[in-house]
């Protein structure tokens, strides 16, 4: 799709996602070092199961859904697969998706770089590997990896591999920060985030109805990660 296309389609700088800082291996490594400790530290997670809860009841029986930013695949990729759909997971980190293979067989898992989801993206729509169409797209804690440049074109991105009308949970945490740098067991990771009004709008402007939101006070079960407010919100793509 060309840059021209991309605007009369209403992405207005959708072409540019690919010319954005897409260098991330330092994230991938530090998630491939980190492996099921992940799921240690994060033992409790009840906005996820919430909010999984809501898209595995809200889809049509047997609906392709995918999970962005997989992890080990727990709780949400297993959970959407015992409710009978059809979950399709994409990561930066091998040593996440080996952990997600493993806990849900399932499921189908790729190695896949959000930004190649983009429309004419290699994994996106009218891409030679494309993945979608979805009826429901899970993004947890996934996009606050990101810099902040890059959430509006994440967001149009997944806006374009829904159907019309498909449902999309987003998990983030409140803060007002940029490709900030923080310790996370024993790593490195750089996170953004958005306070809730500002995270609302740049929801909306991508594309979606917010139709629910929750928000949680978590505090890891870490000694180096701070506790948190975690933002999830129930979103449904606009025409």
């Amino acid at each position: 799709m060309s840059g021209e296309d991309a605007c009369e389609d209403g992405y207005e700088g959708y072409e540019d996602f690919d010319r954005l800082a897409l260098d991330r291996s330092g994230q991938a490594e530090a998630f491939d070092a980190i492996g099921d400790r992940l799921d240690d530290a994060f033992p409790h997670k009840e906005g996820q199961m919430v909010a999984g809860r809501w898209l595995a009841e809200t889809l049509p029986p047997g609906s392709r859904v995918l999970d962005v930013g997989c992890g080990t695949g727990v709780p949400t990729a297993r959970q959407l697969t015992d409710a009978g759909h059809t979950v399709v997971g994409i990561d930066i980190s091998q040593g996440m998706l080996k952990l997600a293979r493993d806990n849900v067989p399932e499921a189908t898992f790729h190695h896949v770089d959000i930004v190649d989801l983009r429309v004419g993206g290699r994994y996106g729509p009218g891409g030679p590997l494309e993945l979608g169409p979805f009826d429901g797209v899970t993004a947890n804690f996934s996009l606050l990896l990101l810099p902040r440049p890059e959430i509006p074109y994440a967001l149009r991105t997944l806006h374009a591999v829904l159907r019309p009308g498909g449902l999309l949970t987003l998990g983030m945490v409140e803060a007002d920060i940029d490709d900030f740098p923080i310790p996370f067991l024993g790593h490195s990771v750089r996170v953004s985030g958005y306070l809730r009004d500002e995270l609302r709008q740049v929801v909306r402007d991508a594309g979606f109805e917010i139709t629910g939101e929750d928000s949680y006070s978590y505090a890891p079960a870490s000694t180096d990660v701070p506790p948190e407010i975690q933002l999830f919100l129930n979103c449904r793509r606009r025409a």
